[in-house]
């Protein structure tokens, strides 16, 4: 089983940014797909970003061109870069690793934006 834990969270202004990180540990293989997913208060889970195996990115409208999902192997790490926030970006964000019928979930890390 795969072990998630995210990071980098926190309170940041409109127009701000912030990397989210996740650290994978435990039995990870390779070609899996990562993803970044959100929830808002009162509102369902919603897929930010995703790498699949072969390390192609998907992206939800909402946030192309402002965020950038990345991943580093060597650490077994996955990033979130999140540039030209906006208060509407504000929920815990959740790490997801798949593959095949096998998916693990973060406990999040909050991003609030405000001024």
């Amino acid at each position: 089983q795969v072990q998630l834990v995210e990071s980098g969270g926190g309170l940041v202004q409109p127009g701000g940014s912030l990397r989210l990180s996740c650290a994978a540990s435990g039995t990870i293989f390779s070609f899996n797909t990562m993803g970044w997913y959100r929830q808002a208060p009162g509102k369902q889970r919603e897929l930010v970003a995703i790498l699949t195996s072969v390390d192609i990115p998907n992206y939800a409208d909402f946030v192309k061109g402002r965020f950038t999902i990345s991943r580093d192997n060597a650490k077994n790490t996955v990033y979130l870069q999140m540039n030209s926030l906006v208060p509407e970006d504000t929920a815990v964000y959740y790490c997801k690793y798949t593959r095949g019928v096998e998916a693990s979930w973060g406990q999040g890390t909050q991003v609030t934006v405000s001024s």
